[in-house]
């Protein structure tokens, strides 16, 4: 956030318009929904969406399988149907056709699956009613809470525009400016923040959403993956080690123990809590860098994901793959989550860019059931979503002449009441360091240990005001957490392995060593 600008800095939109708030997107009430008409946040975040032709943006590097869902019929132990319509859940045993995407989010198409990066988790459903994608990543929390400051959180995280490099100086000059981050950065600089593999790795779909019941009555949930296969997790040093010898090891393993017949599964759990503000709690259970506590809110299973065939064309199946998070079927529903509501623009907006306006045409992305719609042309359309029997005349409704008609009401609605004020303001409840603190106690030592190591490598590069904001935060989390950085980077400077903007770190002694180790010959 900067301070102390001088006219000539002034942050505009494109249209010269001074932006005054940069923070938070408009809304009823500083937690409720967003509006269609934030202008500054459309603009932004639908250009941040163009910014890449055609791999995506973030979630670049990925691999994929098909399989199916199967479900309990039970939430807990109780009947589902007492919490939501949603037809795929109500049998015990009945399976529904999955598509997942698994990925890293910051780095590019063919960039080693061992860097320090969160893993996207997003599989697709293709349900009786249509296709429901959900879409999150390894890790149950986020960086930020509101969708304004995607952008730029994904811009300081990707590499300099000048030099090309990503470069920790940037990541943390932004993260120390966002204190809600700390929650997550404990958990990316941990061994959770390299993966051993997609197979062992649990997923989340991070945002709060709805469940919505026949008497349109809702609740709050979140989603959680929980792998069969167990949980493995990589030190630095081993996550290097790998590297040097297959930096495709994650899609490779993926792909193999498929094709061995091991098939990988992970149980669907959910956690659900009434839907109001729970002002009982010192956190907004809408906010998404924070954890639900599973002892208060159990993790209760509803099914279970087998992925058992790989794709027969990767560009076709898996590059092509397209999910959105506003992609719900009946008895599924958002809830006021600012970062739900702003990636839910984004995410459907940036594959109409990417892919194509007719992308859902697509076999991977159409849903495995009749499609009729009065949506027509667009680039590379090739088949008309009409109806059996329909008028071909008639590309609209209402319509008195064989035209299509409106579907019948699955139930009642849900129909969410609000009285405040329309604001850009943060929530109230923001607490950004509490639950990262109990993240950290609750760390084996050797996950401290690699916590804090991974932590003075990478603030050991960065100027000595970010360092001392990101020590701040930490000993805000924990005392012996902001004490054990501080104490590593002053025993770092002490060795000479550090300056403001050079020293002896990783990515340095790399640039080093190649030419330390580069043998001299003569041209051909």
């Amino acid at each position: 956030m900067a301070t102390n600008e001088t006219p000539d800095s002034t942050l505009t939109d494109r249209q010269g318009h001074p932006i005054s708030d940069n923070q938070n997107i408009r809304t009823v009430g500083n937690r409720g929904p967003s509006t269609l008409e934030n202008y500054h946040f459309i603009e932004k975040i639908s250009h941040f969406d163009r910014e890449r032709i055609p791999e995506r943006v973030v979630h670049g590097r990925g691999a994929g399988a098909h399989g199916y869902f199967e479900a309990y019929g039970k939430l807990g132990e109780e009947p589902i149907a007492k919490y939501t319509r949603a037809k795929l859940f109500q049998e015990p045993g009945k399976r529904t056709p999955v598509f997942v995407r698994f990925s890293s989010v910051i780095h590019g198409g063919h960039s080693p699956e061992t860097l320090r990066d969160p893993r996207g988790f997003a599989t697709k459903f293709y349900t009786e009613d249509g296709n429901w994608d959900l879409v999150g990543n390894n890790l149950k929390i986020f960086f930020i809470r509101d969708a304004m400051k995607f952008p730029d959180m994904v811009h300081a995280f990707k590499p300099d525009p000048v030099t090309n490099v990503q470069s920790m100086e940037r990541f943390f000059d932004f993260v120390s400016q966002s204190p809600e981050a700390t929650h997550m950065i404990t958990f990316l600089f941990s061994p959770w923040g390299i993966p051993a593999n997609y197979r062992q790795m649990q997923g989340s779909g991070v945002n709060t959403y709805k469940w919505i019941n026949a008497a349109g009555e809702g609740v709050l949930v979140k989603y959680h993956w929980e792998p069969l296969q167990g949980i493995r997790n990589l030190k630095q040093s081993e996550a290097e080690q790998i590297q040097g010898k297959n930096f495709n090891h994650g899609t490779q393993d993926l792909y193999e123990a498929i094709e061995r017949g091991e098939f990988p599964a992970w149980e669907l759990q959910v956690q659900w809590m009434s839907d109001d503000e729970h002002e009982e709690f010192d956190f907004d259970p809408l906010d998404d860098t924070k954890l639900w506590d599973p002892e208060l809110f159990p993790m209760l299973p509803v099914g279970k994901m087998v992925l058992n065939k790989n794709p027969e064309n990767y560009f076709a199946e898996v590059e092509q793959a397209a999910f959105g998070t506003g992609v719900l079927v009946d008895g599924l529903d958002f809830s006021d989550d600012k970062m739900l509501q702003g990636r839910t623009f984004s995410y459907s907006d940036t594959q109409r860019h990417r892919v194509g306006s007719n992308y859902l045409q697509l076999p991977i992305n159409a849903p495995k059931k009749r499609v009729a719609t009065n949506q027509r042309d667009g680039q590379m359309a090739f088949y008309i979503d009409i109806a059996p029997g329909q008028n071909p005349h008639v590309n609209y409704e209402p319509s008195t002449m064989g035209g299509l008609t409106e579907a019948p009401k699955p139930g009642e609605p849900h129909e969410p009441s609000y009285s405040a004020k329309l604001v850009k303001q943060p929530i109230d409840r923001q607490n950004n360091f509490k639950q990262a603190g109990e993240t950290y106690r609750k760390f084996e030592d050797w996950e401290k240990d690699e916590l804090i190591e991974n932590l003075v490598d990478a603030l050991s590069t960065c100027s000595t005001v970010i360092r001392d904001q990101m020590i701040q935060h930490f000993t805000e989390a924990d005392p012996e957490y902001g004490k054990r950085v501080k104490e590593g980077l002053q025993t770092t400077d002490k060795l000479g392995n550090s300056s403001k903007h050079v020293g002896t770190t990783p990515a340095n002694e790399g640039m080093e060593l190649s030419e330390e180790l580069g043998h001299s010959t003569d041209g051909y």
